[in-house]
């Protein structure tokens, strides 16, 4: 075998359509296009979604809401909720166990809302900067 005698496998390469080139080729003449019409022509095609005037789907159809995605993956916890759990070092698993979040949330925030009495030590939740002043001036810590 030699560097000069190499080819791809029988197959392997699938020439390219030759359009309009005679009727033996078989596309010739209309060149694969059938007769007449805006699609046998040049530049003649539509916008996607064109229904020929007709009114297309999309506007026949009545538009509703958004739902985020990521909202269900992520929840807001409360400080006096926080107050009345009765733990003082708190991450996601404790508020799961105390049913304050659902079992796919991943990403909790706590916000000012009610008062923290008690300190706590917060791990690995965001905190709003008002519930972030409640906790620290309780004697709490948050960390990242």
């Amino acid at each position: 075998m030699e560097l000069n005698s190499l080819k791809p496998a029988h197959g392997s390469k699938k020439l390219r359509k030759r359009v309009g080139r005679g009727g033996g080729s078989g596309l010739g003449k209309t060149g694969g296009r059938g007769h007449k019409g805006q699609k046998s022509r040049s530049g003649g095609y539509h916008k996607v979604g064109f229904e020929g005037g007709q009114m297309p789907l999309q506007r026949r159809l009545p538009k509703f809401g958004f739902h985020s995605r990521a909202a269900r993956y992520s929840d807001e916890v409360r400080l006096h909720e926080i107050d009345s759990m009765g733990v003082d070092n708190i991450d996601l698993l404790h508020l799961r166990a105390a049913g304050l979040v659902a079992h796919d949330v991943t990403k909790v925030k706590i916000i000012d809302s009610g008062n923290v009495n008690r300190p706590v030590k917060l791990q690995g939740l965001l905190v709003t900067k008002g519930a972030r002043a409640k906790i620290e001036a309780a004697g709490g810590e948050v960390a990242e």
